[in-house]
């Protein structure tokens, strides 16, 4: 099954979706494509046959940022609207109930470097960049931004905030904000082996560790072992754990309900 939205369209190949981001040749964002996200992750998450999702960008980039002309312009009041919209659409991206991976297939910043932190995974071709570029037009990177120092650490998270420089994509391998690099001609199908990692285990498993996940960003320590504890217990009132352990002693691959 196939859609289009708003400069975003929804391929899907199985339990998996792909939504690609499709405002070339950068793909920059404008506020119809914010609503697109936002809309498109609303709509695969009411969606059960979703187990895993992709966000890249048609063409040569995952999306060069913003598009300037609608920054420019903006009052204090309307930009505080607009910023509020990213993060809320990026919100919806955050907290899926299933897996996301980003594939930066070229340029990702600003707010789709912020759209890609926000996923679980990435994977990224070796031109790729990402980097949070806003101070040097005038504005602090805001919003999502503020998962970048649990990614690469406060260090490095300062120095790309307040310089806006970029990082390759071989740099954020080696800082950990990228799972894999692949060649631009294998990107889709390293990305794709990744997500059908996850797509092997168990469903109601997967969905409850990104429940946890999701979780254990929002909240303190002592919180998140309760949760944990709880998601622990409701693991057992499907038959998926006996499945997963029997199969594995038995030297077999397990049999999930979909």
């Amino acid at each position: 099954m196939d859609a289009r939205g708003d400069f975003v369209r929804v391929e899907r190949e199985g339990a998996l979706a792909w939504v690609t981001l499709d405002r070339p040749p950068l793909n920059l964002i404008v506020p119809e494509m914010v609503e697109g996200i936002r809309s498109t992750f609303e709509a695969l998450r009411r969606d059960p046959g979703v187990r895993a999702a992709v966000i890249t960008g048609a063409g040569r980039a995952t999306t060069g940022g913003m598009q300037l002309q609608v920054l420019r312009d903006l009052t204090p009041a309307r930009a505080k609207t607009f910023i509020a919209s990213l993060h809320e659409a990026i919100g919806v991206v955050h907290d899926a109930p299933f897996p996301t991976l980003c594939m930066i297939n070229g340029a990702c910043l600003g707010g789709g470097f912020e759209l890609a932190m926000a996923c679980d995974l990435r994977t990224a071709a070796p031109d790729a960049v990402l980097g949070l570029p806003e101070i040097r037009v005038g504005i602090p990177s805001v919003i999502e931004a503020a998962l970048l120092p649990a990614l690469v650490g406060p260090g490095r998270a300062a120095e790309m905030l307040l310089t806006g420089e970029s990082v390759t994509a071989g740099q954020a391998l080696a800082w950990g904000l990228v799972n894999r690099v692949a060649p631009r001609a294998e990107l889709r199908a390293v990305t794709t082996e990744l997500a059908g990692r996850i797509l092997e285990c168990a469903p109601t498993a997967v969905r409850l560790q990104k429940e946890l996940m999701v979780r254990w960003r929002n909240t303190d320590q002592r919180t998140a072992v309760e949760y944990g504890v709880n998601a622990f217990a409701q693991s057992f009132a499907t038959g998926e754990p006996r499945e997963a352990m029997e199969a594995y002693l038995g030297k077999r691959r397990p049999h999930f309900a979909p």
